[in-house]
């Protein structure tokens, strides 16, 4: 059997703000991908809140402790949309910066571990939703310069009405269950993802 440990690393949407069941995406990923030849070890990295330059100060060291030389080695990031969030009439983390800091994580993240990045997603603020997106092609461009895999998940999220609704419905930004669910379904069709 392999021992397979995975590292999500990012923010609120990777911890799974709004999931009743504080299972987000991450958790029903991993839980679809557990089978009889692979035993999956998960840990959630997801800080609410958290942008690039947050995420960059502390990944490594709380991913080097949880995955030992012995194992099958993944880290997934996911981040970017605390990057757009307008504070003191500018946005929290310039897109050169968020760029810069993007490159940074995972070109160190790619020479130890089996990476992927997945991108952030919509919500329900269409002005907002312009910024992300930008910072979401940005982050495509990035990703393919590197040779990352990268998923974005903006463009299914931003007109999805099932989506939309479970945001508009809770606090605006995160779903629910039933979002989160679609989510990890989305990624696990995805022939980016490792365990297919």
């Amino acid at each position: 059997m392999e021992d397979i440990r995975i590292c999500y690393i990012g923010d609120s949407f990777v911890n799974g703000v709004g999931d009743p069941y504080f299972l987000g995406w991450s958790g029903r990923l991993s839980a679809m991908n557990q089978n009889r030849n692979q035993k999956i070890t998960h840990y959630n990295l997801g800080i609410r809140g958290d942008t690039s330059a947050d995420i960059l100060a502390r990944w490594e060291r709380e991913a080097e402790a949880r995955l030992p030389k012995f194992s099958i080695n993944c880290a997934v990031f996911s981040f970017g949309l605390n990057d757009t969030i307008i504070e003191k009439k500018r946005v929290k983390v310039s897109l050169v910066n968020s760029m810069k800091n993007i490159r940074l994580i995972l070109g160190r993240a790619k020479a130890k571990y089996n990476v992927v990045m997945i991108g952030p997603p919509a919500i329900d603020n269409d002005k907002h939703n312009a910024r992300i997106k930008t910072y979401d092609e940005a982050y495509a461009t990035v990703c393919n310069m590197l040779g990352v895999n990268y998923l974005s998940i903006f463009n299914k999220l931003v007109d999805d009405k099932e989506w939309r609704e479970e945001v508009s419905l809770n606090n605006h930004s995160h779903p629910t269950e039933k979002g989160y669910d679609m989510l990890a379904k989305y990624i696990y069709s995805w022939n980016g993802w490792w365990f297919i």
